[in-house]
Parts: C-alpha cells; structure tokens; sequence
C-alpha cells in the first residue's frame, strides 16, 4: 500500500485523576409523581364477568397393584470323596516303586520338558508381578476410627425354629470352626418325666442362609443334651446324652453316630458340657455331669474314659453336680468346673496325686453356675453366670470376684465373652432377654438389652469373628443377632485401657481381703481372749493341793535368796588387806555370790 494512504487509529480517552471512584451522592427529596393513568369509564363497559367453575383432573398414571406368593427354593448340600485316579493300567498307585518308575519314564519324554520349559516362563513372570506389587497390602493399617458415634445396636437375622411338632429346648449352640458358616444344635427336653409321646431324638446342623430346612440331622440313642464341634476336623462332632453316654458323630459317614462309650462307663446324668482340648492328635475331650463326675476321653477308643476325677472340694466323699466347663487352649493342663452349689473349681489334670487336681475354689453364686469362660484377651480373669448375677473373677484372689453385675430382674442363664472387645460380655436371662454388658462404659446397667424371644434363653454363644450372637431359647427356637460396630468392633486403646481395669480391681480387692482376715484374726483373738476371762476357778481337792505346793516351794526360793544375800554382807563388812590385788579379789568375790543369789 502507499504510505500516503496509512493512518493511525488511535483515540485517547483523558480524565482527572481526582474523578476515578468517586462515590455517588444519594440525597433525600420528596416523592414526585411521573406519570398518572386515570380511570377510563368506557374500558369498564367492555369487561364481562365469567361465572365460577370447578374441574378436577389427574395429572398421574393409574397403577394397579398385584401379590404373588412364590414357592421358597430349597436348597441341599452334598459331598464328594475324590480319590486318587488318572494312572495307567500297568501302574499301580499304592506301590512306591510303581510310581517312581513311571514318573522316570515321564520325565525323560521331551513333550514333559518342553511343557515345563513353557511354564516356567509363564509362572515366573507371575512371580515377579507379585514380587513388585503386593495385591493385598494395607496401606492404611492404622487409619480405624476410633470415634464409633452410632448407638449399640441388634438387630435379628434369622430364627431357626425346630421342625418337629413336639417342642424341645435348644439345649446347646455350636459354632462351625472354619468360618462360622453353620450351627450345630442340640435339642432335648431337660424336664425330669416331662417329655410327651412322639417327642424326636434328632438334632440339626443348620447352615446360616437356610432357616427353613436343616442341613444335616444327627440320631443319636438318646437325646443330645450337649453338642460340639472338633475344632481341628470340622465333620467331627461330640455329643453329650440325655442318658449320660457320649456320641461321636461324623457328618461324612452319615447321622447316626460313628462310636458311643458304654453306658456302664458313661456319667449317670445327663451331659451338660463337653470341650475339646488341645492335643497333637485334636482326638480328645472331657465332659462333665450332674454326676458330679468330670470324664477324659479318646475318640480313637471310647469303650472308657481315659481319665476320670470325681469333683469332692471338701473330700468328705459328698459329690458336687457340675454344670460347666472352661478349657483355655494356652493352658493345657488347667480346666475349671461349675458346680450346682454355686462354686467354681480350678483344677489341675497333671497333678502329682489324684486327690491333689483340685487347686483352688471360687464362691460367689448361690445357684448352680451355667457358665465359666476365660477371657480372650486375659487369660487370668474369668467370667461365671448363676443365679441372677455375672461375675469376673482373678486367679489370684479367692475370695471375692472384682467385677459383678447388680442382681437382674429374672435368673440368669448362659453368658459368654466377646471374642474381639475384651470389655464386653453376654448374658441370657429367663425371661426371654439378652443383656450386653460393657465394663469400660458402665457396671451397673447392660449397654443394650434385647428381647430375643418370650421363651428363657438357654445357651448363648458368640461367633469368632465377634459379628453374629446365637441364642437358643427353651421353644427350640435359635436366634442369630447380628451386632453394630460398637459391640463388634475394638478401639485402637481398648485393651490397654481394660488391662489398667482389671489391676486396678485387683489390687482394690487384694486390700479389702487383707483387711477382712485382719478384722477376722481379731475377732477371733478377743473371743478366745473373753472366753479366757469367762472360764470358772476349778476348786477341786486336787487343784487345791497344787496351789499349796506351789506357795510352799516359791516361798522356800524366797527364804534362800534372803539367807545367800545376808551371808553376802556379812563377808564385806569384814577386814581386807589394803593393797590393790586384795581388793579386786575382795570385790570380784563380792560380785560371784550377788550373781549366784541374782
């Protein structure tokens, strides 16, 4: 372009510096009336009035609303025994020398190396993928909450009620040891002559997402009052009769028991309580009777018991009932008993002499005690429920317990510890009531009671992983809770907080109990004292010559010692030498007769 035809477009806009942001002046005048509309007479005339109406009209869709009741899908489960198969004709499986050969022969074929070769580099690629990156590692272990707000909670999952038309009591609970999948129950009817015509013997094994058919039913001899799982082979069980016979039971080789010991080596009452101990084998237990009988045995050979122990504390050949069990795998020599006198027995099955496993006794209850249990997480301190009070006991004191629950509004049944929160423990009640008790959050109050059934709770048992609650109930019904995270899930300092407890308590009660013994030897000492003072003179003939025989021999002493000191001043009052040695030997010889008459 020419540079003639080139412009600049340029404005330049120009204010006062004093002028930018100047604020409005707002000011108070009176009103002034812009514009007035007045009224137009005409425009009246043309207005028409439309009467009222009223229209409804429905602005949803219509539905229509229809039930269905559909048939329930029953479910069964069955089992499968492989065996060892897949190898040729010529090679049989049960000769070692068979099958090493044959192994040789595969192992030279260059198929088998080029295979191996194969998957080798597959599976050390894999290896090294899981060497890089772990898939399962936590990398927030410590980042729980420990500020639980929601209130404890229950709520009901299933009820598992017993199919027979003649009701029993679900007289035991037992978890399945390998995930908590399934309940095995024991049913019985525990009224003395109170059990009508037609009344089954079985018990069931339910499996937890099924309540309306049992998964397995066992058909003992006579009903099972006790049933337990084998903690090391799941397919095991080990029931406790009615008749007092033990029955093992194993779900692999059908519902009737496996082996049953003698009834004339057998308890004479039923079984309340059997446990399995901890042994190399996993093939023993020990049960316990209203006998007062506390049996050993192997299930390897049941035609007796390997131990027995009659339970006598006072060894004045009276036998106690037992009602309750305690075994602590960590303690493999040690158990404890409930009786149905209210005492706790800690025994000793290694002891030196047979008369010597009774170790020590707690009494506290003034009913038969329904359960002993260990806490998980201190072993020391133990929990008993009879009559209408729990009580936490330690070993080391025998006097008292230094925990217990205030008396509750009906008997106490069954109750059990928390197997996560070691503060918190179960108790079931005869009215029907399941009482949760938290001891770092209050004593004197549950922290949540539950209305289970109408029916008295019998047994109470807590799932392992502490989620679910099974209570079995005297209508044959079984309930499973399932809990909210407060009573289910620990705090990060709940155990050390519990540790402190628990030794305060202790020590607490360890000086109340010195206290009471020194108030006690002293009472005892000022009876014995009055009863001193109280006794009558005796005034025999014979007392009386004693007294006189004993004046006339004290006052022969006295008239000796006065006739020795007069000899003895009458030998200084004579005349000694005056030289020093005469005198030493003067008072030296003074001093021997003052000594002899002393």
């Amino acid at each position: 372009q020419p540079s003639d035809l080139k412009m600049d477009i340029v404005y330049v806009y120009q204010r006062k510096r004093r002028e930018f942001g100047r604020h409005p002046h707002l000011q108070d005048r009176p009103a002034e009336v812009i514009v007035d509309v007045a009224p137009d007479d005409s425009l009246r005339e043309q207005f028409i009035e439309r009467d009222v109406a009223e229209t409804a009209i429905q602005n949803t869709k219509d539905f229509s609303e229809h039930e269905v009741n559909t048939e329930r899908f029953e479910t069964s489960s069955t089992g499968i025994n492989h065996t060892e198969g897949g190898w040729p004709k010529d090679v049989d499986p049960n000769e070692v020398e068979h099958v090493m050969r044959y192994r040789k022969k595969v192992e030279k074929d260059e198929s088998y190396v080029s295979a191996i070769l194969h998957l080798g580099s597959v599976v050390e690629h894999s290896i090294k993928q899981n060497n890089a990156v772990d898939l399962y590692e936590d990398y927030f272990p410590t980042s729980t909450n420990d500020l639980v707000l929601e209130p404890p909670s229950a709520r009901t999952v299933n009820v598992y009620r017993d199919p027979n038309n003649v009701k029993r009591s679900a007289t035991s609970v037992s978890w399945y040891p390998d995930g908590a999948r399934k309940l095995a129950v024991a049913y019985a009817v525990l009224h003395f002559q109170g059990s009508a015509e037609g009344v089954s013997l079985n018990s069931y094994i339910w499996d937890l997402e099924n309540p309306a058919v049992p998964e397995t039913t066992l058909t003992p001899s006579s009903p099972l009052v006790s049933l337990e799982y084998n903690p090391k082979d799941v397919h095991v069980l080990a029931g406790g009769q009615y008749n007092g016979q033990i029955s093992i039971f194993d779900i692999r080789r059908g519902t009737r028991p496996v082996d049953t010991a003698p009834i004339e080596k057998s308890h004479r009452d039923p079984v309340y309580k059997t446990r399995f101990l901890q042994s190399k084998t996993g093939t023993e237990f020990f049960s316990c009777s209203t006998d007062g009988q506390v049996l050993w045995w192997d299930i390897r050979n049941m035609a007796e018991p390997v131990e027995s122990m009659a339970v006598d504390p006072d060894k004045n050949g009276k036998l106690q009932g037992c009602t309750a069990l305690e075994y602590e795998p960590t303690m493999p020599t040690k158990f404890m008993v409930g009786t149905e006198q209210g005492l706790v027995i800690a025994g000793n099955r290694k002891a030196k002499n047979p008369s010597d496993r009774i170790v020590a006794t707690y009494s506290g209850h003034v009913g038969p005690v329904y359960a002993l249990e260990r806490n998980p997480f201190f072993t020391k301190f133990f929990l008993s429920v009879g009559d209408w009070s729990a009580r936490v006991w330690c070993e080391d004191i025998r006097e008292s317990s230094v925990i217990w629950t205030p008396p509750a509004k009906s008997y106490l049944t069954d109750g059990c510890w928390s197997p996560t929160r070691p503060a918190v423990f179960f108790t079931g009640r005869s009215d029907g009531v399941l009482d949760v008790w938290d001891i770092l959050f209050h004593r004197t109050e549950p922290t949540l009671s539950v209305q289970v059934c109408d029916a008295p709770i019998v047994a109470v048992r807590a799932q392992e992983q502490g989620r679910y609650v099974a209570c079995s109930a005297e209508d044959g019904s079984v309930t499973l809770l399932e809990l909210g995270e407060t009573l289910s899930r620990p705090a990060a300092s709940e155990k050390s907080t519990m540790s402190s407890t628990f030794d305060r308590e202790t020590a607490r009660e360890k000086i109340l109990v010195s206290r009471m013994r020194e108030v006690a030897l002293n009472a005892k000492q000022e009876r014995a004292r009055s009863a001193k003072q109280s006794e009558p003179e005796d005034n025999t003939p014979e007392t009386e010559a004693m007294k006189e025989a004993e004046e006339a021999f004290f006052a022969g002493l006295d008239d000796t010692r006065a006739a020795r000191k007069q000899a003895v001043d009458e030998e200084a009052e004579a005349p000694k030498e005056a030289t020093g040695e005469g005198d030493a030997e003067g008072a030296a010889d003074d001093a021997a007769p003052e000594g002899a008459a002393e």
